[in-house]
């Protein structure tokens, strides 16, 4: 398979939430967006639910984690095409700040991609705020079809 230059996404951020958002009921019930998806570079906003909120009116962590692990899914597939069996292997995460109960924007890009597996990181930001919520990296496995 041919890549396509940075900036040229394999796939459409429509097919993308299609595969991701609709393919995964779970992730889907979130109602991630698409705020930019480009080769490499996605951003993705998980809209305020109070389904949410954990104690201390903060958002939960596993609801941050989908949404690192989806917006890091999204740079994988911008590069390789719609992959549906491209897997998470690793994410590590850091919460840095309290967020406040309002959207999340999640910005992932591209840190490698080789023939068997993506390295890819994801900033988090409560909307309106500059201060980053949560830090992650992830690495995917891609199979063998993909590279």
């Amino acid at each position: 398979m041919s890549r396509k230059q940075p900036g040229e996404p394999r796939i459409t951020a429509a097919a993308f939430e299609e595969l991701a958002l609709q393919g995964v009921p779970f992730v889907g019930q979130l109602g991630c967006r698409v705020e930019r998806f480009a080769a490499g570079d996605v951003a993705l906003r998980l809209p305020y639910s109070d389904l949410l909120l954990r104690p201390g009116g903060t958002i939960c962590g596993p609801a941050l984690m989908a949404l690192a692990d989806v917006t890091l899914y999204g740079v994988v597939l911008s590069m390789i095409g719609p992959v549906a069996l491209a897997v998470t292997t690793s994410l590590n995460v850091h919460f840095l700040s309290r967020p406040a109960p309002r959207d999340v924007l999640a910005e992932g890009r591209l840190l490698k991609l080789g023939r068997r597996l993506a390295v890819g990181e994801v900033t988090m930001r409560t909307d309106g705020e500059a201060r980053p919520i949560c830090h992650v990296t992830g690495t995917y496995a891609l199979p063998p079809a993909a590279a």
